[in-house]
């Protein structure tokens, strides 16, 4: 799930945004004029507030972002595939069937994505290696957005 404080772009649009629905809730309720039960209105408030932050994230969603590109439905399906064959052999502990599907599933995810991740990686090489040529500072942007990533899991 995505923290929407975690960005400050994000805090500030989010504070507008609430700020606003809030705004529009009140004035239904003086509209309304008849007592509304304090479930409905914390459901209301609830609500705004998610759609909110649904609001954000999907606009955000257009922005370029490096972080877990090569993830794909391939990816999520090996794992969801590794999963079950987990959930089988924590039921059935003394059968070597399991344990055997199990080791290959998980053998079989972890190679489609590291084959992924590969192939992602060296697309950025291609990429980062025709910048120099073109766009320095897009090239600079994506090599220090690696670094950082890299300083960060190591940390």
């Amino acid at each position: 799930m995505v923290n929407v404080f975690q960005n400050p772009k994000w805090k500030q649009e989010y504070a507008i945004e609430i700020n606003n629905k809030f705004a529009i809730l009140e004035n239904l309720d003086d509209e309304d004029g008849i007592e509304n039960d304090i479930n409905e209105k914390w459901e209301n408030i609830k609500i705004r507030i998610n759609e909110t932050k649904q609001q954000l994230i999907e606009k955000d969603e257009g922005t370029e972002t490096f972080k877990n590109k090569w993830y794909d439905e391939e990816c999520k399906l090996a794992i969801e595939e590794m999963k079950i064959a987990s959930e089988k052999l924590l039921i059935n502990r003394r059968r070597e069937k399991e344990g055997q599907q199990y080791y290959h599933k998980r053998k079989d995810a972890h190679k489609i994505i590291r084959n992924k991740k590969k192939i992602y990686m060296k697309n950025v090489i291609e990429s980062v290696e025709d910048q120099k040529r073109n766009n320095t500072r897009k090239m600079y942007q994506t090599v220090n957005h690696f670094r950082k990533d890299i300083n960060m899991n190591l940390a």
